[in-house]
């Protein structure tokens, strides 16, 4: 029988050179394991809900009423909905043009791009066009739209940072374009070497590579750095000069865990710039209901606001938006409910702010409890989480493990989070799923198990990461930076 279409030696070859490390062969072995009976802590992926962290409850209310809208007609649903709750449903079911279930524009419900656009100008002091702010189904659905607009041909590179999160890599792979990619020093905090970056783009364009954007993730996924205003405008300006556009990761602004370096976006870095370069650079910036002290990751509520676009460049970008019809409407309540919480006054107020600052406090000790716990065990070193989600500690492998791992037909540090897995059922994701530089070795884990579990965790991985270098340690030395 001749070979059909779906076959899989038939496939797009993009579509089988594409590599998703988070939910990559750990992620695999981890489900496997769990349907054997086996405890499994998913540390893979920054799914904050699934690690026990309970909703907001302002925000579930409002879309509980928007969802069921027959209970705003029932005489008791003061007695169960704040009066704020009840207010903010009636204000979103308005927005729509047939409630939850009814297709929105393509852009997303004006009301709701109004909205956040109110939300930037008052993060960052300028106004802001709801026209240039297109809503999506979390922030991965918008970078892909973006990615697909800018990507060509296999000539078309984006710069994207090493390490990385894997969406970029994926998705790059996925359009046929080039990844770029720039190294950042772990020895200076997961720093940015502006020198390293010409460096990039000069080997790129040797290799006949035409780099067309820069994406830039703030706070850092998955090394966990914040980026300093100095940084952010010197990326502006190798932008500028390059004729880049700057695509600005900026999902984890919420997520900070230091008070030296706040997250600032590169919006604001931009505009505070001045003209010419704040009226000449592209820049796209995107973020999402899904992290945050929000982590309503299974919502898909993002959205994208682009500057400096071009308005035929606009009407395209809305044109493939169409082809989807409209993002999912409940994840755009929870962006509305996202850039404009309750506020002083309000019946919900004390409550939200309570529950907020209660996650994003303890989401602050478990990133000192895991930095900790990390640097205090052998040949393991981690900088410390200042934002976002993860920790991403250098594992230095011996050389007895990097040749079993080899006879294995492993890449070493798939091979040590593998026996991690066996071992304690933590389930992590391999540095190498990033990027890294040779001969270095990493795994990535978020901080989001609870805070009282956090201590038996980091006991259990010390206890397995010693008794992993008593066995392979020749005592010769190990892989360095």
């Amino acid at each position: 029988m001749s070979s059909k279409p779906l076959d899989y030696e038939n496939l797009n070859e993009n579509v089988k050179k594409t590599q998703y490390a988070v939910r990559g062969e750990l992620y695999l072995r981890a489900s496997e394991l769990q349907k054997e009976g086996k405890k499994i802590i998913f540390t893979n992926v920054g799914n904050p809900h699934a690690l026990g962290q309970k909703p907001l409850t302002f925000p579930r209310q409002v879309i509980a009423l928007c969802q069921a809208p027959f209970l705003l007609d029932d005489p008791n649903v003061g007695l169960i909905f704040p009066a704020d709750a009840i207010a903010r449903a009636k204000q979103f079911l308005a927005m729509t043009s047939g409630g939850l279930g009814a297709y929105s524009d393509s852009r997303g419900i004006p009301g709701v791009r109004k909205l956040v656009a109110e939300f930037i100008e008052r993060r960052d002091g300028y106004p802001s066009d709801p026209e240039l702010i297109f809503l999506t189904d979390g922030a991965s659905k918008g970078v892909m739209q973006i990615l697909n607009s800018v990507i060509r041909d296999p000539s078309d590179g984006i710069l994207v940072p090493v390490p990385q999160y894997p969406l970029y890599s994926a998705s790059i792979q996925l359009l046929g374009g080039s990844l770029v990619p720039y190294y950042l020093e772990e020895t200076a905090n997961w720093g940015l070497d502006i020198n390293d970056l010409r460096q990039s783009v000069e080997q790129a364009r040797y290799k006949g590579i035409t780099v067309r954007a820069m994406v830039i993730i703030n706070p850092g996924n998955p090394t966990g750095q914040c980026l300093s205003v100095a940084n952010i405008k010197q990326i502006i300006q190798f932008c500028h000069q390059e004729n880049l556009v700057l695509l600005g990761d900026e999902v984890y602004q919420q997520n900070i865990y230091q008070d030296e370096r706040p997250f600032i976006s590169a919006r604001k870095v931009l505009f505070d710039m001045g003209p010419p370069i704040s009226k000449e650079l592209q820049l796209v910036s995107f973020h999402t209901v899904s992290k945050g002290y929000w982590g309503e990751c299974g919502q898909r509520g993002g959205y994208f606001e682009m500057t400096n676009i071009s308005p035929r460049a606009v009407e395209e970008i809305y044109k493939i938006a169409s082809i989807s019809l409209s993002p999912n409407v409940p994840g755009q309540i929870f962006m509305g409910l996202m850039v404009n919480p309750p506020k002083p006054g309000d019946i919900s107020y004390d409550q939200f702010v309570r529950e907020s600052k209660g996650i994003l406090e303890s989401l602050r000790k478990r990133a000192h409890i895991m930095t900790d716990g990390f640097n205090s065990c052998r040949n393991v070193v981690c900088n410390f989480t200042e934002g976002a989600m993860y920790s991403f500690p250098q594992i230095r492998l011996p050389p007895r493990a990097i040749e079993a791992a080899k006879k294995l037909g492993k890449v070493p540090d798939v091979f040590y989070c593998l026996r991690l897995l066996e071992a304690t059922g933590i389930s992590t994701v391999p540095g190498s799923g990033f990027g890294q530089k040779e001969g270095v070795f990493h795994l990535r884990t978020t901080i989001l198990p609870a805070e009282e579990d956090m201590p038996a965790i980091m006991d259990s991985f010390k206890k397995f990461n010693d008794e992993f270098m008593e066995q392979y340690e020749d005592h010769r030395g190990y892989s360095r930076m």
